[in-house]
């Protein structure tokens, strides 16, 4: 499978670059970084697939350039909204090529949303914290996010016994999705960990995923690009090709 890394120089980039030299399934046919030209790139190597780690501003941008330059996209990088996806269905249509946009390539940690979306039919009471390096410039994260979307599929409202009216600092009980809240630890020591809390009467379930290092992130970016490098198709979530019992949408 001939891919561009488009973000080759951030270290997500660094990282697909290297195991695809140790996968021979997988050829590097170009690098985009900060200030290259991807459509040029495009037109110069031709590849199968393009995977984008690059920024999250830039995404809408990038998709289209991507399935209009002949190439399908798998897409890391964050933000995309539902108006989003409706637009990249309409290139998808138009062009015939297929776009992956993943907030999680962790198999473990989709393994903990699917987890967590489960446990959701059962507590009414659930809290997210992740943790992620210092130099991660969203928050929260697009996993945290897509865990707490995941949760408010099967349940509309959370923790309404709560008692949490009076702040004595702001903030400090973190951002609210659908009543669950969610908290974002950024510090040196971490590369990307979550972890779900759910609470009952006399009794707490903790669900957790850490991640060691980036190339954890590398067996799920190669499942994705196998699965839409033939299909013109738009898929948003890791999960919707691991067989976990979620219906593809």
């Amino acid at each position: 499978m001939r891919i561009v890394v488009n973000g080759s120089r951030g270290k997500m980039g660094q990282t697909l670059v290297a195991f695809a030299e140790e996968h021979s399934e997988l050829e590097v046919v170009g690098e985009v970084g900060s200030g290259g030209s991807l459509a040029a790139t495009l037109a110069r190597t031709a590849p199968d697939v393009v995977v984008d780690f690059s920024r999250p501003e830039a995404r809408m941008a990038t998709v289209r350039t991507i399935l209009e330059g002949n190439a399908a996209a798998v897409i890391g990088t964050s933000g995309f909204t539902g108006g989003d996806h409706a637009q990249i269905r309409q290139w998808v249509s138009a062009t015939g090529k297929g776009c992956f946009v993943a907030p999680n390539f962790l198999i473990g940690s989709v393994l903990m949303q699917t987890f967590a979306q489960l446990a959701a039919r059962y507590f009414d009471s659930a809290e997210i914290v992740e943790y992620h390096h210092e130099t991660k410039v969203d928050h929260p994260s697009a996993t945290a996010l897509r865990t707490a979307e995941l949760m408010a599929e099967v349940r509309s409202d959370y923790n309404r016994a709560t008692c949490d009216a009076v702040a004595s600092l702001d903030g400090s009980r973190g951002a609210e999705f659908s009543g669950i809240r969610i908290h974002a630890v950024r510090m040196p020591g971490f590369v990307a960990s979550q972890e779900v809390l759910f609470g009952g009467p006399g009794q707490r379930l903790s669900l957790r995923h850490d991640s060691l290092d980036r190339t954890s992130y590398m067996p799920g970016v190669l499942l994705a690009a196998r699965y839409i490098v033939d299909r013109a198709e738009f898929v948003y979530g890791l999960e919707r090709i691991l067989s976990l019992g979620l219906e593809q949408r």
